[in-house]
């Protein structure tokens, strides 16, 4: 359905009616750095849902960066770096509500002691990867620095898609789609969620979601006479079709995670970090162990599930700090949800982008890496003051 959304705007005009405003009437996107600082903004502005914010994204940012000679790698890069990054840091979300629970649940236990919001909200304050993955995707697309694999992209500039850009050219066929899709996302999580919008199912309102966004685009073209329902069919069954691999993709990703959480793959790494462990290692221990369950099962949430469990009474046992201990546990999770192959969030985002999920994987990493070493640092540094 993501594929017959992303069809049915480009092939009724809108994606040419949002070029010609940004470029032709407002001057806003004149170079490569604008055109993807545009989706940089729209990452960290949509923050209620990992999946929606590299869809619109990568939907706002395709025809920009076509048009500059920017590499759908690049723009893939972005999308996935704004994605679980700042969910993870602006908690208004199911994010908070599953990490909430999950602090909760030690405090019940007798583990811990305060408020869980509290503990919560300092804990965010530690979650190193993700400020270093934004602060870094900042600087990449300010002083256009590639790394590796990224030198190696080229940019699609589709010129004869610029010449037949005429004024007659309606934003609103993509402007008015989306801002209904974000109504619709919220309106299912308030639904999904019984009245509260951080308990709402995910996957649930976004299906639903895609599903009324394609009623509601169907009906205003047919209105606004810009195609016809025969039309609409033949087109949003192709982009459906476009993008099934992608979906076969994703459906096999969540099946080896599941059978890797099966297996106890999390416990199993976790029980390597023995009771002799230095206090200075501990956080950054905890981080490089939840990092390396994430991306092996490509979940942040089951990594949290996994890890604050053991982490938490780690730090109580070493008389450490337990907001710290958490904060590398969130850290380890969106390092995973960020560059594993098999995480939700890295196929969509390629699929946002329409980039390859190797090509997107391979010139993503060694900034998760070097983000990831920024964190581990910051663990270890940190862990020296607080002891």
């Amino acid at each position: 359905m993501v594929g017959s959304v992303m069809a049915l705007i480009e092939r009724g005009g809108g994606i040419e009616g949002f070029v010609y405003f940004m470029q032709k009437k407002q001057g806003l996107v004149t170079s490569q750095r604008s055109a993807l600082l545009i989706p940089f903004l729209i990452g960290i502005v949509i923050f209620i849902e990992s999946s929606i914010t590299s869809l619109i994204a990568g939907a706002v940012g395709k025809p920009l960066c076509d048009r500059e000679g920017v590499s759908r790698a690049k723009l893939a890069f972005v999308c996935d770096s704004t994605a679980a990054p700042i969910s993870s840091l602006i908690l208004l979300n199911g994010w908070g509500a599953l990490l909430l629970g999950l602090i909760t649940s030690q405090i019940d236990k007798g583990l811990i002691e305060g408020d869980g919001v509290a503990i919560l909200f300092e804990a965010v304050v530690y979650n190193f990867y993700a400020m270093s993955a934004v602060v870094v995707t900042f600087f990449t697309l300010w002083f256009g620095i590639d790394i590796g694999a990224m030198r190696d992209t080229k940019g699609v500039v589709e010129g004869k898609f610029m010449e037949r850009l005429e004024e007659g050219a309606s934003l609103y066929l993509m402007l008015l789609p989306i801002l209904f899709m974000l109504f619709a996302l919220f309106t299912f999580l308030y639904i999904t969620g019984e009245g509260n919008i951080l308990k709402g199912s995910g996957s649930s309102s976004l299906f639903y979601t895609m599903l009324t966004t394609l009623l509601f685009i169907a009906l205003y073209y047919k209105k606004a006479s810009v195609m016809s329902f025969q039309l609409f069919f033949r087109v949003a069954f192709g982009g459906a079709k476009k993008l099934f691999p992608i979906a076969m993709i994703l459906l096999l990703a969540f099946a080896i995670g599941r059978v890797t959480s099966e297996m106890g793959t999390g416990a199993y790494l976790a029980s390597f970090a023995n009771e002799n462990l230095h206090v200075y290692l501990l956080a950054g221990t905890i981080f490089l162990l939840s990092s390396l369950i994430s991306f092996s099962t490509g979940t942040s949430w089951g990594t949290f599930s996994i890890m604050i469990p053991i982490a938490v009474p780690m730090a109580v046992g070493m008389d450490a700090n337990v907001a710290l201990a958490i904060g590398a546990v969130m850290s380890g999770g969106v390092f995973g949800d960020h560059c594993s192959p098999i995480s939700d969030t890295t196929i969509i985002s390629s699929m946002a982008a329409e980039c390859e999920v190797v090509e997107h994987v391979k010139t993503q990493l060694p900034y998760a890496l070097i983000s990831g070493v920024m964190a581990f640092i910051l663990f270890f540094l940190f862990s020296l003051g607080s002891s």
